[in-house]
């Protein structure tokens, strides 16, 4: 058995050198460009159907933004021969001027992983950030924020590879990165409208859970990044033993961190979360992505735990403490836990197959290496995180004050599909419930306090309909755009409304002036879904509510809405058998 053991490793090591791997390098960096369409779905699914066109088009265009900006100077700064003072590649442009001879397998391997440093930022910031904003901050990241940093620990004169930092594939050179950049960006750009609201009782700021719209892509998006997670860890494996040990370990710390994550969420909340424990595959995939290549089982196994406990933790301190809006939980998943990865490498590092047919040396605290590799990655760590917060906090600023990062408050409740791309859906033919608002959220105040108001010079006419009579029952219809639904309530509520019933419609009909198009055709007529909201009063005055819904509604143009009033005969509360009047009446 030891025999055939041993020229099984011989004939795998033959084929290795007859150019197999070089081969597999190449098909790794596929499977890491692959988990672009992963982290498109994990996104699209955590968050609200009406931004998820503006979610694809981030995803797209960070890949293709940033393989421009990686061609003209990032890949040189990041991998250059030429690198100075162990800090940054000399721009050459050597995959024009020499062409024949540059690294093309290098330049496709380095620029998907480059990639990926990029798209984590998309999901902590969606929803409510300009795509200008997105395209600019995405395009530096990929220009020289991460190509930097990412040369110190990869290229063979950078300052951390020559003191043998540990970061085998990228937790903290891009997770990390990725994380910290989510943390600056979103706590510059502020929460998502209603995200946050005052208690009454204590004045505090409470979290409020804005559910993602499918669950479904959110898992689908998982498992397509746990699958090119093997491209994005195991793809500079340097021989079959190790490529073995890599994908052993970034199968084993997942798997433990979804357990814990789940049995976690079970005791805490009394039932297993779902989206949770996807954060929590994720988490433990971040986890290891250092160490991977240089811990074994055990090690990839306590990894995992901590992460899947620690994103749970982290996801609650960053929403509930610090009060800064994550969607997906980006900075959790990949800040956190990259750094929590990155540690763990001086922690765990045991002897393991090194890719050259012999193994590693021990260097792990807890395998009696000392304290010099934990120093070493505690070093690396700080490092990248200060470049990555100056540098990014610099950007977010200078974008903030000459662009703008933030979507007007009317826009994001529309949601991003159309005022960033003209996209009436990314579901066409599907309805979607309004969504609903907290009246004490200060930001849905704002909401309505920015809304266009009547101008002065504009009259609108308001018919007294109201007879004074307190017994007639008057029912007021209003059939607007969804978005318009948080100013209208808000409005309605400070007059005394306090019963609404609010339906889905489609409504059809010609926009003149306002015709959309979809791949350069115009779209003439379209079913546009609307909410028709439905109230009945008779102590508060209809001609009082008219006017208060026209000038929640009114903008000036097409869409603002109709309004339709019809008498009612009677009504009955059925819990009590009142009528009339009295039945409209709260307790």
């Amino acid at each position: 058995m030891a025999e055939l053991t041993d020229a099984l490793r011989e004939e795998i090591s033959a084929i290795a050198s007859g150019g197999v791997f070089p081969v597999w390098f190449l098909i790794g960096a596929a499977l890491v460009f692959f988990m672009q369409g992963g982290f498109a779905m994990v996104e699209t699914g955590f968050t609200r159907a009406k931004n998820a066109g503006n979610i694809i088009m981030k995803n797209l265009m960070d890949f293709c933004i940033g393989t421009v900006c990686f061609v003209f100077l990032g890949f040189s700064l990041m991998c250059a021969e030429d690198y100075a003072f162990g800090f940054i590649g000399v721009p050459n442009l050597g995959i024009f001027t020499d062409f024949a001879n540059f690294d093309f397998s290098g330049f496709v391997f380095n620029l998907v992983f480059c990639a990926t440093a990029a798209t984590i930022v998309s999901g902590a910031m969606a929803e409510r950030t300009k795509f200008s904003a997105y395209c600019l901050y995405s395009a530096v990241i990929s220009l020289v924020v991460y190509p930097i940093e990412a040369g110190w620990v990869w290229n063979s004169q950078g300052w951390l590879f020559t003191r043998g930092y540990i970061d085998f594939a990228g937790s903290s050179a891009i997770h990390m990165v990725g994380g910290i950049t989510s943390f600056i960006g979103a706590a510059i750009l502020g929460p998502r409208i209603g995200k946050y609201v005052k208690d009454k009782k204590t004045g505090k700021k409470t979290s409020r859970a804005i559910p993602g719209h499918s669950i479904t892509l959110g898992a689908l998006g998982c498992f397509i990044l746990w699958f090119g997670w093997y491209g994005f860890n195991g793809a500079a494996a340097g021989d079959a033993t190790q490529l073995g040990s890599i994908f052993l370990t970034t199968t084993v710390a997942p798997g433990v961190a979804t357990v814990v994550t789940m049995c976690f969420t079970w005791i805490k909340n009394g039932k297993p979360d779902v989206s949770m424990s996807l954060n929590g595959a994720l988490a433990g995939l971040v986890a290891i992505t250092a160490p991977c290549a240089n811990v074994n089982a055990l090690g990839a196994l306590i990894i995992g735990a901590v992460a899947g406990i620690l994103v749970v933790v982290a996801v609650e301190v960053i929403d509930f403490k610090c009060h800064v809006d994550d969607p997906v939980g980006a900075i959790a998943v990949h800040g956190v836990n990259g750094i929590w990865g990155t540690i763990a490498a001086g922690l765990f590092a045991a002897s393991v197959p090194d890719g050259k047919g012999g193994f590693t040396e021990a260097t792990g605290l807890l395998y009696g290496g000392g304290f010099a590799q934990l120093g070493t990655q505690i070093i690396g760590v700080i490092a990248i995180a200060a470049w990555t917060i100056v540098t990014m906090t610099i950007v977010f600023k200078i974008i903030k004050s000459v662009n703008g990062l933030r979507v007007t408050p009317e826009e994001e409740i529309m949601g991003l599909d159309g005022p960033e791309h003209g996209l009436p859906s990314a579901y066409g033919g599907f309805l979607f419930a309004p969504e609903e608002f907290t009246y004490e959220s200060a930001a849905v105040a704002a909401v309505a306090a920015a809304a266009p108001t009547v101008p002065a010079d504009v009259a609108i006419p308001v018919k007294d309909v109201s007879t004074g009579d307190k017994t007639k029952l008057t029912k007021v219809s209003i059939v607007t755009n969804q978005n318009k639904f948080a100013g209208l309530q808000t409005a309605l509520d400070k007059i005394g409304i306090t019963g609404l019933t609010i339906t889905n419609v489609l409504g059809y009909g010609m926009q003149k002036g306002h015709t959309e198009v979809y791949r350069g055709v115009p779209i003439e007529t379209k079913l546009l879904p609307k909410i028709q909201v439905d109230i009945v009063v008779s102590k508060v005055p209809v001609d009082a509510l008219v006017k208060t819904a026209k000038e929640a509604l009114y903008t000036g143009n097409v869409g603002d809405g109709k309004i339709f009033i019809y008498d009612v005969e009677n009504v009955i509360k059925v819990r009590t058998g009142e009528e009339g009047y009295d039945a409209l009446q709260d307790e």
